[in-house]
């Protein structure tokens, strides 16, 4: 039945039931109208608006619990669903949007898995040219400097030698950056050695890895997924919650893997998701994992990444 007539029926009963009263009561109305009689009427037509309302709300019930759906849902927290309740024109529209959101979230994942695929290629494109064409330039100038040096004059020799130093800082730097862009670690050595190393980047001793368990084979999409949300969670500990301590752990259950990473910072708070927790939710999504950033149970943030273990290993 379409929401038109249902509105209609509804209505069509409390009129029904009104002149029912009328005819069956031993109410009169003469003319003019006394007092009594305009009590009567009054109350009857309040009776009448009162009982229309009720059975609209009633009726309309499955609307609002639809709007309410539409105000809160979120495409990077997905499988959340209006249930499917009312008759006719209600329900149908209820099925819709349903599938509707389904037809999004599979669109909003591929677009996102094509996205993240073309930032790593530019990553490590970034990252070979900084390794391969900067670091060779910067290390030419060293070693020529080096040469220079060894024929100038003290006093020069001193200055080039304080060049060489801020010269070789800046190489160890980009060589850091180039690291960071492309885990070359996590290709070559696996998860376990990248976290770790991960870890170990952070100065003095602030951050701590412990790996509980042997890692299954995830796959290297799931392997990237998972260093990329410790990377993000590590870097927002250090430059934005002043944290000087943080436990990255890692635990291997029957069918999830289990990522931890807690700081002792100021803490979220109040303060709306920025892109990096954005973008973790994205990368976890294409990971099938379920990802939950909160407030640490003795302050700070924790993030929570529970990455499933597919049968027969990797994606």
């Amino acid at each position: 039945m379409s929401l038109f007539w249902r509105v209609f029926l509804l209505n069509a009963a409390v009129f029904t039931a009104a002149t029912a009263l009328l005819v069956l009561s031993p109410a009169t109305v003469s003319t003019p109208v006394l007092p009594a009689e305009g009590l009567i009427l009054v109350a009857g037509l309040a009776a009448m608006l009162v009982a229309n309302a009720l059975l609209l709300r009633i009726g309309f019930l499955p609307l609002r619990r639809l709007t309410r759906a539409m105000t809160t849902i979120d495409l990077l927290r997905p499988g959340s669903r209006p249930p499917v309740s009312g008759h006719g024109g209600i329900a149908d529209l209820i099925k819709a949007f349903n599938a509707m959101l389904d037809r999004l979230e599979i669109e909003r994942a591929t677009s996102n898995a094509r996205a993240l695929s073309a930032q790593e290629a530019e990553r490590r494109r970034i990252a070979r040219e900084l390794h391969d064409e900067v670091g060779q330039s910067l290390t030419a100038v060293l070693l020529e400097m080096r040469r220079v040096s060894d024929d100038a004059p003290e006093a020069v020799a001193t200055a080039l030698h304080q060049v060489q130093e801020t010269t070789r800082d800046s190489l160890d730097e980009i060589r850091r950056i180039a690291r960071r862009l492309r885990p070359g670690v996590l290709e070559e050595l696996g998860l376990a050695s990248a976290l770790k190393s991960l870890a170990g980047e952070v100065g003095g001793g602030v951050a701590r890895c412990r790996i509980d368990g042997e890692l299954p084979e995830l796959g290297e999409e799931v392997e990237l997924v998972i260093y990329r949300v410790a990377q993000e969670s590590i870097t927002n500990a250090v430059r934005h919650a002043a944290a000087t301590r943080i436990d990255l752990s890692v635990r291997v259950g029957q069918s999830v893997v289990r990522l931890r990473v807690r700081d002792d910072g100021v803490g979220i708070g109040d303060a709306p998701e920025g892109a990096g927790i954005r973008g973790m939710r994205e990368r976890a999504l294409l990971a099938g994992a379920l990802l939950a950033v909160e407030p640490g149970p003795e302050g700070g943030t924790e993030v929570r990444l529970d990455v499933p273990i597919q049968d027969g290993g990797g994606r």
